[in-house]
């Protein structure tokens, strides 16, 4: 389709442009074929890429120069009016000039600009926000966009290239619509600890859905500015300046105030004050590694560290001792004897088979049906042997010691000493160093002074002092 007023626009932007040619193109010599190509190189030119100047490469902006001679060649004014030529383009060849003035659409006042702006608008809007489309658009209402774009791109879709969409409930909703199961009003409450709860008193009040308390700290620091009124002093009052700088006081003890009370809700949060008992909980998966007393000693640097740091802490020490555990059990398998990797299930199943036969063997033993003293005829053991007859101490059993404080330095031997003396390795060092000095300064090292250095029980004493003795710690005076 022509456009009758193509003639006109296009001389009078051919005068403004001034482009400095012995020989210009008289665009009422086109015919209206070439009006017409004119008209769909446009039309397909609206829902194209923005075009770029060949020479400057600025991004073009209608009226631009396209040539006609070349193809894709188009150029901005500003590069027109200086003559430009790029490749085989000269600047004598014809030229057509590109507006979008003209109405795109036949029974449509609207021009392609504006066209191009709706489209853009609603691009950047979303379909639907004909409010906000309607604020962008240049003299257009939010109901003339709607009623536009509805008649020509949706109802009837006139312009060639819109893709047809067949109206479902899917291509409506993006999807099948799925009805909700309840009402607002069917919903329950979150769960949440009761009032006065164990777990209800460790929280102190807090609400972590807030992040506040229900009784902050300084409750009552409001009602410092609850009376301030704002025009209480006027300046023609004599005591004006000092009553406004009374009230700007109040309201810098009430920031500060607020300072303090946002400083304290931080350390609470940050350090992990609030549910004790689950920060302690949470840490229990370290027991095999950290051990259960030295993570009692490292809860203190919750105190100087944030949460985060001190789960970074937590976190390389349970390395730490995932590897010492790993190592600790390469040296057990080298002690029995294990030099291949091949070799470890066939010691893991052997050694699981002997501790279940002792588990057994220890019950059998404790059982009253199988003890050899069940055979003898009644009372006669209280008769003949008195001390049978009289009831016994039962001897306590080993202490665990694995993973207490000194463990790593103690020996094999050493170990097994402990366990059964129910020392803690921590202390077995220090008695060690302890007669091991003495016995150095006097040269030798009688039982009698360990006693007085030691201090505790006798028997234990004398089995520290065998077993040092035996192993060349300590010398025994001679005869």
């Amino acid at each position: 389709m022509a456009n009758n007023n193509i003639t006109d626009i296009t001389d009078e932007d051919a005068a403004d442009l001034q482009f400095p040619k012995d020989c210009l193109m008289n665009p009422t010599d086109k015919s209206e074929h070439d009006v017409e190509l004119e008209m769909s190189v446009l039309k397909g030119k609206i829902f194209a890429s923005d075009p770029i100047c060949r020479v400057c490469k600025s991004t073009l902006v209608e009226p631009y120069i396209r040539c006609a001679v070349c193809t894709d060649i188009e150029i901005c004014p500003a590069c027109f009016a200086k003559g430009c030529e790029v490749n085989e383009h000269k600047n004598d060849h014809d030229y057509v000039i590109i507006k979008n003035e003209f109405p795109l659409i036949d029974d449509s006042n609207w021009a392609a600009k504006h066209e191009l702006e709706l489209l853009n608008v609603l691009q950047q809007c979303g379909f639907g926000n004909w409010t906000d489309v309607g604020r962008r658009m240049h003299r257009k209402s939010a109901e003339e966009c709607k009623m536009h774009y509805l008649k020509y791109y949706i109802d009837n879709q006139i312009l060639p290239g819109l893709p047809k969409i067949k109206e479902s409930r899917a291509s409506l909703f993006g999807c099948e619509p799925i009805p909700y199961l309840f009402k607002l009003q069917d919903l329950e409450e979150p769960p949440r600890f009761g009032v006065h709860t164990p777990n209800g008193r460790l929280l102190a009040g807090y609400n972590a859905a807030r992040s506040d308390f229900d009784v902050n700290f300084d409750n009552h620091a409001e009602s410092l500015i609850s009376d301030l009124e704002l025009d209480e002093f006027q300046p023609r009052d004599n005591s004006c300046e000092l009553g406004q700088a009374l009230q700007v006081a109040i309201a810098q003890a009430y920031n500060n105030r607020l300072r303090e009370r946002a400083r304290r809700e931080r350390i609470v949060r940050e350090h992990g004050l609030i549910a004790f008992r689950k920060t302690i909980w949470s840490i229990q998966k370290y027991e095999n590694t950290i051990t259960k007393p030295l993570l009692e000693r490292l809860l203190i640097f919750m105190q100087l560290v944030d949460g985060i740091e001190f789960d970074f802490l937590m976190e390389g020490l349970h390395r730490v001792g995932e590897l010492k555990n790993h190592i600790f059990k390469l040296l057990e398998f080298r002690r029995n004897g294990i030099k291949h990797f091949h070799n470890v299930p066939m010691f893991q199943k052997l050694s699981q088979l002997r501790q279940e036969n002792e588990r057994e063997k220890k019950q059998y033993l404790s059982n009253p049906e199988y003890s050899w003293r069940s055979l003898l005829p009644d009372n006669f053991a209280s008769i003949n042997n008195p001390i049978l007859g009289s009831a016994q101490r039962k001897a306590a059993p080993p202490l665990a010691i694995k993973g207490l404080p000194g463990y790593e330095k103690l020996s094999v031997d050493e170990k097994e000493l402990c366990s059964v003396l129910r020392i803690v390795p921590a202390n077995y060092l220090d008695f060690k160093l302890l007669l091991i000095t003495e016995s150095k300064k006097c040269g030798f090292l009688r039982l009698a002074q360990a006693r007085t250095l030691l201090k505790i029980d006798v028997n234990k004493t004398r089995k520290i002092y065998d077993f040092l003795l035996e192993r060349g710690y300590i010398n025994k005076p001679t005869q």
